[in-house]
């Protein structure tokens, strides 16, 4: 088969343009990064530090990656060749690039960049990553006002709603790291607060692989039941994630303990909140979808 290759105009469309941002932006970000000096030390600041930093350069160097073969892909035009839903892949990558570079960029001025001593490459770190951010957002948008047969299911506000669950799960894996190294509270709630978000995380990728393998119609039930049935499952479990959190704030708050160990409990909660609520829209938009089926 043929390679097909872009038009000449294509290059300057808005597509080809914030791909390109999405590409030199991430690179310089993890770039400036990986280039400043590590400091080692045992404290816990220090401790929240390295985990944060680790979490920032997986995000750049991982959109990094996935945004440069999307972009040669669609510069050689053989997307058509992968079996996957590919207006839904791309949809999926630039929310989810929005919301894990949002994270970056407002947790890498916040814990990882060394206030004592400023410097410049963490500052321009800052300012690509925020770059970052702004060329996903701005591929979201222009994905989103395409044509509606170009676009897939990720392009709805439920399709948004499952990137929220699914950045939620991914959040809190530096959050439970940090958290495992807390000494006060019992450890249950740690080990329950695990579980909850490990079995979220697993229904968010089986969903969005089903989604973008365009599987739906060979589910044994209809695949809108299962959509119902995982939205209530992540509303118990984030329900019940998040009145531990609030349990922890208290013992925490009660026990005037170092306040980076507040501070993390309660990005824990916060992103809790915030996913819970996504979960919550989202079961009500799968029952009134399934009311609406029930009419027909």
């Amino acid at each position: 088969m043929p390679v097909i290759v872009l038009e000449a105009r294509d290059f300057t469309s808005p597509l080809f343009l914030v791909r390109t941002l999405e590409v030199l932006s991430s690179c310089t970000a993890f770039s400036l990064v990986a280039s400043l000096e590590h400091k080692n030390s045992n404290s816990s600041s220090d401790h929240s530090s390295d985990t944060f930093r680790i979490f920032c350069m997986f995000t750049w160097c991982f959109f990094f990656v996935v945004s440069l073969l999307i972009h040669i892909i669609s510069i050689i035009q053989f997307h058509s060749l992968i079996p996957i839903s590919w207006k839904n892949l791309t949809m999926t990558v630039a929310l989810l690039g929005v919301l894990m570079n949002l994270s970056s960029t407002v947790v890498f001025p916040w814990i990882v960049m060394d206030h004592g001593t400023m410097s410049s490459r963490a500052l321009a770190a800052t300012v690509a990553s925020g770059l970052t951010f702004v060329a996903y957002a701005s591929e979201s948008f222009v994905l989103r006002t395409q044509a509606h047969e170009q676009r897939g299911y990720i392009s709805s506000f439920p399709g948004f709603l499952k990137i929220v669950q699914l950045w939620g799960g991914l959040k809190m894996i530096p959050l439970m790291v940090l958290i495992s190294n807390l000494t006060t509270g019992v450890q249950w709630q740690f080990w329950v607060s695990c579980v909850s978000y490990a079995i979220c995380v697993f229904i968010a990728l089986i969903t969005l692989v089903v989604i973008l393998g365009d599987f739906a119609g060979r589910c044994l039930l209809p695949f809108d039941r299962f959509l119902a049935a995982f939205s209530l499952i992540g509303v118990l479990l984030y329900m019940l994630a998040t009145v531990i959190c609030l349990t922890k704030i208290l013992q925490l708050t009660e026990m005037d303990s170092n306040p980076n160990n507040l501070n993390v409990v309660i990005m824990e909660t916060v992103v809790s909140s915030i996913t819970l609520l996504a979960y919550t829209v989202d079961l009500a938009f799968s029952i009134k979808l399934l009311c609406d089926r029930s009419h027909i």
